[in-house]
């Protein structure tokens, strides 16, 4: 099965899910440890190997992509420290599974960027997806421009800072870690959440199950205080803070089946 992409015919596997051809173009302009290669016409596997080339094999540290095109998974399964700049924007699920890089992406991404993020940072400058940091673990994700719907679902940990505006179930039964969410945020914030704390700097639509109103600390104002200065973000504006009520923590009750089980 033949696809086209730019001016290349690619061939995939029989299922269609994975391009055979895995030669490593090496189109790459090195200088010392920093690198630089233009993705216009590169496929996304092409773009990952050529990445993956550089960091482990070259021994490049900071490479930066252009043109990338908004092509989907990219950036992904990276593993070590390094530093990768996306001149342009990234389509779905790009930069997920990673541990370690420093990510700048200079336009937007689409659903479920940063899935899985283990650590390192990664500086969206304009608008995401839904599903952003999905299953996060660890690390800084700074989103500059809005988020979509379910945003930080399942967050095991990390933090999320949001400069725009939340879509609807933003927090979606969240673990552990930290959204920071300076716009307006819609319904059902950190439905069904466990644990972490989410700080909402708009307005709120509607709170979820088991989201409720925390206290402000002394932690809380040196924690925003600290990111906003990192990462240049200005000053921050008066936020909200929310935890979990814990209503929902009933591990120890058994389910009916269980129960008949025991008796």
């Amino acid at each position: 099965m033949d696809a086209l992409a730019g001016e290349r015919m690619i061939r995939y596997d029989a299922r269609g899910l994975v391009e055979v051809d895995d030669t490593v173009l090496k189109i790459s302009e090195i200088d010392g440890e920093k690198a630089v290669f233009d993705a216009k016409d590169l496929s996304t596997r092409k773009i990952n190997l050529e990445l993956r080339w550089l960091l482990y094999e070259q021994g490049v540290k900071d490479i930066t992509v252009l043109n990338p095109g908004a092509k989907h998974s990219l950036g992904v399964g990276i593993l070590t420290r390094c530093k990768i700049t996306f001149d342009g924007s990234l389509g779905y699920f790009g930069c997920g599974v990673i541990d370690g890089p420093e990510i700048h992406i200079t336009g937007r991404v689409g659903w479920s960027a940063c899935e899985n993020m283990m650590s390192g940072v990664v500086v969206i400058d304009s608008n995401a997806g839904s599903l952003t940091g999905a299953a996060m673990r660890g690390g800084d994700l700074v989103v500059k421009g809005q988020v979509g719907a379910r945003t930080g679902i399942d967050q095991k940990g990390g933090t999320i800072i949001v400069l725009g505006s939340a879509g609807s179930m933003t927090g979606f039964m969240l673990q552990r870690g930290r959204m920071i969410l300076c716009g307006d945020v819609g319904p059902g914030l950190g439905d069904s959440m466990y644990d972490g704390t989410i700080y909402v700097g708009g307005k709120v639509r509607s709170l979820g199950i088991d989201c409720v109103p925390g206290e402000w600390t002394d932690a809380d104002t040196e924690l925003i205080e600290r990111k906003f200065r990192i990462y240049g973000l200005g000053s921050p504006p008066e936020f909200q803070k929310f935890v979990c009520g814990k209503k929902l923590y009933n591990y120890d009750n058994l389910e009916p089946s269980e129960r008949k089980l025991v008796l």
